[in-house]
C-alpha cells in the first residue's frame, strides 16, 4: 500500500463516464495500438539504438544522444517510484459500461497516477524543442496524440495524464544543463587551440 491515496476530481469523473458511455471496440483496439508508440520499453529501445547510432556515426551529435537516453532512463525509472508513493484506482477497474464497449483492462488497478507513458511524451515534446520549427510540431501533435490514448483506454484519468506530461516536460528541461552544455574546461580549451 503506498503513502497517498488520490482521488479523482470531479472533470476526471466525468471525462471517464463520456468515454465509457461512448467508445467501441475499434477505437479500443486503436488506442491500444498506438499507445505502445509510448510505451517505456519501446521507448528505451529507440533510445539506446540511436545513442549506438550517433557514437560511432555521427560522434558530433553525442551530447543530443546523450541527452536523450539520459532523459528517456529518467523517466522510465520516475514513475515507478511515483507509483509506490500514490495510489489511485484506474478509471478500467469503475467501469463495466465501458468493459462491455471495448475498454480493456490495463495494468495495476492502483497505478493510475501519474501515467508513465504521458511523462515519456511530455519529455518527448519538451525536448523536441531542439528540433526544427515543422519537425518539432509534428512530434509535439504525436505526444499529446499518444498520451491522450491513456485517457481513451480508461487507463489513466485525465489529471493523470496532464500531471504525467508536464513532469515529463520537467524532467527533460532539468536535464539539459547537464547533459547538453559543454564543461566549462572544454569551452576554454576549444577557444585557445588556434
Amino acid at each position: 500500500m503506498a503513502l497517498v491515496t488520490i482521488k479523482p476530481t470531479r472533470i476526471d469523473t466525468a471525462i471517464a463516464h463520456e468515454i465509457a458511455d461512448h467508445t467501441n471496440s475499434k477505437l479500443e483496439r486503436t488506442a491500444e495500438t498506438l499507445t505502445w508508440g509510448a510505451d517505456e520499453h519501446v521507448l528505451l529501445a529507440l533510445a539506446a539504438a540511436g545513442w549506438l547510432y550517433v557514437q560511432f556515426q555521427r560522434p558530433e551529435e553525442r551530447p543530443v544522444a546523450n541527452h536523450i537516453l539520459t532523459v528517456s532512463l529518467a523517466t522510465a525509472v520516475l514513475p515507478h517510484v511515483l507509483k509506490s508513493v500514490f495510489d489511485q484506482t484506474r478509471p478500467d477497474r469503475l467501469t463495466i459500461r465501458g468493459h462491455r464497449r471495448g475498454v480493456p483492462l490495463s495494468g495495476r488497478p492502483n497505478d493510475a497516477f501519474p501515467s508513465g507513458h504521458a511523462v515519456h511524451m511530455g519529455a518527448l515534446a519538451s525536448a523536441a524543442g531542439l528540433l526544427p520549427t515543422g519537425p518539432r510540431r509534428l512530434v509535439r501533435s504525436v505526444a499529446v496524440l499518444l498520451s491522450l490514448t491513456r485517457v481513451a483506454l480508461l487507463a489513466h484519468w485525465a489529471s493523470d495524464v496532464v500531471a504525467g506530461f508536464s513532469l515529463g516536460v520537467l524532467v527533460e528541461r532539468l536535464l539539459r544543463p547537464p547533459t547538453l552544455t559543454r564543461p566549462r574546461r572544454s569551452r576554454l580549451t576549444s577557444r585557445t587551440r588556434p
